[in-house]
């Protein structure tokens, strides 16, 4: 008869191991770690401590869960022998939870290689799996790739079923990290195996990546409903990891809505959330565009200040970095902030060519080629903006990602359309056809039409830019009141101050208002009539194709005018 003890940790390692129920592992592991402490027992206070580390990294989020579990692990690996199998394991394990708090990697691959040296598999794996929670970050991809290889050989060596998925699961993740054309069939793989024999962490895992790849099709209602039974999953199985990749998914979903200033409420509760990993910044810059979104400067700037220190500043990348660095792009376009976007995009350039994608794949805003486009729109350099979001394009397409290709393709259309002008037949295409495959999704696209305006002085005259274009006029009092106005978008003035020449008309500041005169009105107005006259035509000849593409422009710059204006849309119904 097996005793109490042994069936505690009998129980746990096959909670853990088998049936992947972190919480259940959770549960009796310490009470098996209680019980052998009381006996003395080592080896079953080592066996008991490691388990309680479950299967991923950093699975503990409270302070005092953290440290008592820390507590436990130092004090069962100084009762063992240094150059017992045990002692390896706990090493491994306490190495990686340091690397991954810090961001480093050093001392877990060291490990890697201790245990590659001792021929010890089942440590071996242990920490291949640990080693590859550390290098989630962008740029780490041919790393990766060479740890789940070999995690996946080992795994015939150790004999663990855990093994084997865990190496399946980093597989299939890292291809979808670096956009590979295969990574659904290594996904494919990884289903396979879990339908023999269910393991509910992996298993959440690939819940969340079908979130993800429901959100690339488009189909939003039923990503929404896949992200809430995944959080419901998540919670049951106790990975606390539920609750973040829910408010991210939700997030994406919402953003291509254009919803996202409904979650403000939702992300301020996110970010204040014990249950978020230490690493993890992305809530505050979720909330930052959010709150941007919403015309809520105060708090975006707020958010992207506290962001300057981590996520913006030259330091390693973690697995929510990239996703992060997408936010902040988004914010600082709404916000008309030229030097966080170029900063930003500093940063973004040498992983041009991967995805935007939450490791380990929960969700995606496709190719980073995107952000570094809208970064240059926002800097005021349409040229590069319009060779960016033409790749990005082509980029989403391969991932299939509809809705990531209707955004970069609206942004193409807005670069094309500041560049050669708003009456560019190439920017009026694909501006219409971004319309309409957003129509086709659900999708509202952001309003693109008013763009920046600076007010510089050139000598004796002002130097006025809209995107690609620039007029010089003549000084007058009313060039120094617009100037001035410009400088300080979104900002009360006294018209005494404006008149005393109190506000400095501070030169090179683009202003985040957007721009609709008297006569930019009427200019677009006959455009619409313009447009109406045409669709009634072609739709009197039987041209239905060419009138659905001059409706579609008609509806977007409906939107536009509506937004611009303040008007509702109806104010403008043909």
């Amino acid at each position: 008869m097996i005793e109490a003890l042994e069936w505690a940790l009998l129980d746990g390692e096959h909670a853990l191991l088998v049936k992947g129920d972190m919480r259940r592992a959770r549960e009796r592991f310490d009470v098996a770690f209680r019980e052998a402490a009381q006996r003395g027992d080592h080896d079953a206070m080592a066996r008991a401590a490691l388990g309680l580390g479950g299967v991923w990294v950093h699975e503990h989020r409270t302070a005092a869960g953290a440290a008592m579990v820390r507590v436990r692990q130092r004090e069962a690996l100084s009762l063992l022998d240094p150059g017992s199998s045990l002692a390896l394991r706990l090493r491994a394990r306490l190495a990686a939870e340091d690397d991954y708090r810090s961001g480093g990697r050093d001392a877990i691959l060291a490990l890697v290689s201790e245990a590659r040296d001792a021929d010890d598999p089942v440590a071996l794996a242990e920490a291949l799996s640990l080693a590859h929670y550390c290098v989630l970050g962008p740029g780490l991809g041919a790393l990766r790739l060479e740890l789940a290889k070999e995690l996946i050989g080992v795994a015939s060596r150790t004999g663990r079923r855990a093994d084997l998925l865990m190496g399946l699961l980093w597989y299939a993740v890292d291809l979808l990290l670096e956009a590979d054309p295969h990574a659904e069939r290594a996904l494919g793989e990884l289903r396979a195996a879990l339908r023999k024999e269910p393991h509910q962490a992996a298993g959440l895992v690939v819940s969340a990546i079908e979130v993800m790849l429901a959100i690339r099709e488009g189909r939003f209602d039923r990503a929404e409903e896949r992200a809430a039974a995944c959080r419901e999953q998540g919670v049951a199985v106790g990975d606390h990891d539920a609750i973040g990749w829910y408010g991210c998914q939700l997030a994406t979903i919402r953003w291509y809505q254009g919803r996202i200033g409904e979650l403000v409420p939702m992300m301020t509760d996110l970010l204040r959330s014990p249950m978020i990993s230490a690493v993890d910044d992305s809530p505050y810059a979720g909330l930052a565009v959010a709150a941007a979104a919403t015309g809520d400067r105060r708090l975006a700037e707020s958010m992207l200040a506290r962001l300057r220190g981590s996520v913006l500043a030259d330091l390693p990348r973690t697995s929510t970095w990239l996703i992060s660095m997408y936010a902040i792009v988004e914010a600082a376009d709404l916000l008309g902030d030229a030097e966080l976007a170029a900063g930003a995009a500093a940063l973004l350039a040498p992983y041009a060519e991967l995805p935007v994608i939450t490791s380990p794949g929960v969700t995606c805003f496709g190719s980073v080629h995107h952000s570094l486009g809208v970064a240059a729109i926002t800097m005021g350099d349409p040229g590069r903006a319009v060779d960016h979001l033409r790749t990005a394009v082509h980029h989403n397409l391969a991932l299939g990602h509809w809705p990531a290709v209707a955004l970069s393709r609206s942004r193409l259309g807005q670069a094309l359309a500041l560049r050669d002008g708003p009456r560019d037949e190439t920017a009026r295409r694909e501006l219409a056809l971004a319309a309409q495959e957003a129509r086709a999704l659900g999708m509202v696209l952001p309003h693109h039409l008013s763009s920046r305006v600076t007010c510089r002085p050139s000598g004796p005259q002002w130097r006025v830019e809209l995107g690609a274009r620039a007029v010089l006029v003549d000084h007058s009092v009313g060039m120094a009141h617009l100037a001035a106005l410009l400088a300080n978008p979104g900002q009360e003035i006294m018209a005494t101050d404006l008149a005393a020449g109190s506000v400095p008309p501070t030169p090179a500041i683009a202003s985040a208002q957007p721009v609709l005169d008297g006569p930019a009105g009427r200019a677009y107005k006959n455009r619409l009539a313009q447009l109406d006259a045409e669709i009634d035509e072609l739709e009197s000849n039987h041209r239905r194709q060419q009138a659905q593409a001059r409706r579609a422009e008609r509806d977007w710059l409906v939107a536009e005018l509506a937004s611009a204006t303040g008007l509702g849309a109806g104010s403008y119904t043909h």
